[in-house]
Parts: structure tokens; C-alpha cells; sequence
């Protein structure tokens, strides 16, 4: 019993906030989710080197392409193309820069700055996408377009079903101030161990329980919410909790690394809400309009969720990708959802998953 629940504490986070639904379906029988492709070590590896190695001129960011699994890497002239194909991944040249698709995210954050939307940049179009939920009125939506056709073909958009906003639900998760969250991975600083969750889970409290009611088991020790979506809360006890992710099927996930997700690849969010569920990466360097405040630098994905799935883990495979932000539109295994990069956390905290 002890160890199980010592998992559930490092995987799940479980305070509400709203994820972006990417669309709003037709009536019948939903479509089959899109699984996405598996990104490899490697990839993971290149994506991030290619990151830091092209300027911002050079390149509009990366995907798994779907039909073959390579990693294709945006370029803007054949000199960073030659850069993209020394470390093995395939380049493809397009119109847009990075810094071209930022100057369009500065002018929607200048100029439609509205709760209930968000956007992010999708490198397999070379755009940024935009998402609208149903909150937006009519002179709102009106502006959200009038900006966004000053753009051109650089955005689109795509209305959504539901509303950002966070939610808090009861459940099997840790708890504090009253709330029910979920951790999302334990992590490590020489032998002091944590766990990363949500910030807008530990906004709420410092001292976080296993149960409803029962003994604390963590103090917190940082949190950032808005603008960013991630906290960290120090284990008091002595015991040396997993690092694994719960599930819910009386198995776990072992956790050996982190990486930034990549745009098409197969991702899994496990919450104590929808427990475990699949999709894959839509979009990076995503803003979302939460009703009490942005945040920024999130990825967007469908690995759908619901009230309480905040804080929980997106992973794949044994490499931590996220923190589970927010969710909005989702039903059975369509909508989807967006994450806190963890790797962001884990920097902030000097702290290592293990």
C-alpha cells in the first residue's frame, strides 16, 4: 500500500485547470484520436541541440513526421539545411522564421489579449494556431479576427468546445487547503526529494497530504502560477519515494529522463481524473488565456482530461515531457490539453527526475 501510493504522489496532479480542445467534431461516432509517432533518445537529443545551435532566422522549430517517424527540422535558407542534415534529421525550408511567427505572437498579445483563447506555434504548417473557446462574445471573436487577418496566412484559427478555466475536484490524489491536486514526477536534489506539480496547486496551499484530512507528507517549496504553470513541494519523511507513474492498471511507469516535447509525437497524461490517456504534441511555445492570468511557453496536445487532472504527468515512454496546465472541450478520448514543459521546472528548482 505504501509504495502505491508513493507512486500515485509522483505521477498525477490533479487540480483543474482548462486544456485547449482542438476542435469541435461532427455528430456520430468520434474519430479514432491521432496516436502520433514515438520519438526516440536521439531525436529528443538532435531536436535540442538543433534548438540551440539555429538562430531564430534560421529555423520555425520541429515535428515527427507522421508517414515516416524522422524528425523534420524547419530552415529558412539551404546553409541552415546543411546544419539540420550533419545531425541526421531532415530539413525542410519554409516561408516563416521563428522570429517571424514571435512578431505575430507579440501582435496577438498586444492586440487580442482575450480570455478564453490561446495560441502557439505548429512547425508542420509553419503557422501559428489559434484557438478560440465558447466564452468569447461575438464583438470579441470579431476582434480576435480582425487581428489575426492583419497576419495573413501566418495564423489560423480554430474554435473550440468548452471554456478555459481551472477546475477543482475531489478524488484519490494528494491534497492541500481544501483542494485535490496530483503530482506529476519525483525529482531530486542530492538526497532531499520532491515533487513537481502544478502551480496553481500549490498556489493554493503549503502543506500537502496523501489523503483527504490525513498527515502532511510534503511542505511546499516553490510555486509560479501565472505565466508559468509548475511548483515544487519538499517530501518531509525519510522514505525514498519512485520515480514512476502511476497507470491505473497495477502497473507503473519507470521515470529515467526529461526532454521538450516535439510537435506529432505520441504523448500519455496520467490523472486521477481520466487516469491514463493518449494523443499527441499540436503545438509548442503556447500562450493560454486563463481567466486569472496567461501563461506562456506551454505545449498543447489531445491527451484529453477533466476536472481535477491538473498537475498530472504527460510522458512517453520513460522520458517526462510536462505538467498538466488546463483542458477545455474534452469528451471520452477526444479534445485536448496543455502542459507545463517540465524541464523548465526542473531548471528553475535544480532538480533532477530519477
Amino acid at each position: 500500500m505504501r509504495r502505491t501510493l508513493r507512486a500515485r504522489i509522483c505521477l498525477s496532479v490533479l487540480l483543474t485547470l482548462p486544456a485547449v480542445a482542438l476542435g469541435t467534431g461532427t455528430a456520430g461516432a468520434a474519430p479514432e484520436p491521432d496516436p502520433g509517432v514515438t520519438a526516440s533518445a536521439t531525436q529528443y537529443n538532435v531536436n535540442t541541440t538543433l534548438e540551440r545551435t539555429l538562430g531564430d532566422d534560421e529555423s520555425a522549430g520541429s515535428y515527427l513526421d507522421a508517414a515516416t517517424g524522422e524528425l523534420v527540422v524547419t530552415v529558412t535558407d539551404e546553409a541552415a539545411a546543411e546544419k539540420v542534415r550533419a545531425e541526421g534529421a531532415r530539413p525542410q525550408i519554409v516561408e516563416r522564421s521563428t522570429a517571424q511567427l514571435r512578431a505575430a505572437m507579440i501582435t496577438l498579445e498586444a492586440r487580442a489579449k482575450i480570455t478564453g483563447t490561446s495560441w502557439g506555434v505548429d512547425p508542420s504548417t509553419n503557422q501559428v494556431s489559434i484557438e478560440a473557446d465558447q466564452s468569447l462574445t461575438p464583438r470579441s471573436l470579431a476582434r480576435l479576427k480582425r487581428v489575426a487577418a492583419s497576419l495573413g496566412d501566418a495564423v489560423r484559427i480554430t474554435r473550440v468546445p468548452g471554456v478555459f478555466k481551472r477546475e477543482v475536484a475531489g478524488g484519490d490524489a494528494i491534497y492541500g487547503g481544501g483542494y485535490r491536486c496530483s503530482a506529476a514526477f519525483n525529482v531530486s536534489n542530492g538526497t532531499a526529494r520532491y515533487f513537481v506539480t502544478a502551480g496553481h496547486c500549490t498556489n493554493l496551499a503549503a502543506s500537502w497530504s496523501a489523503t483527504s484530512g490525513g498527515p502532511s507528507i510534503g511542505i511546499r517549496a516553490g510555486t509560479s502560477f501565472p505565466t508559468n504553470d509548475y511548483g515544487i513541494v519538499r517530501y518531509t519523511g525519510t522514505d525514498q519515494p519512485p520515480g514512476s507513474v502511476d497507470l491505473y492498471n497495477g502497473t507503473f511507469q519507470d521515470i529515467t529522463s526529461a526532454a521538450d516535447a516535439i510537435v506529432g509525437q505520441a504523448i500519455r497524461k496520467s490523472g486521477s481524473t481520466t487516469h491514463v490517456t493518449s494523443g499527441r504534441v499540436t503545438a509548442v511555445n503556447v500562450t493560454v488565456n486563463y481567466g486569472d492570468g496567461p501563461v506562456y511557453g506551454m505545449v498543447r496536445t489531445t491527451a484529453c482530461s477533466a476536472g481535477g487532472d491538473s498537475g498530472g504527468a504527460h510522458f512517453a515512454g520513460s522520458t517526462a515531457l510536462g505538467i498538466h496546465s488546463g483542458s477545455a472541450g474534452c469528451t471520452g478520448t477526444n479534445g485536448s490539453a496543455i502542459h507545463q514543459p517540465v524541464r523548465e521546472a526542473l531548471a528553475a528548482y535544480g532538480v533532477n527526475v530519477y
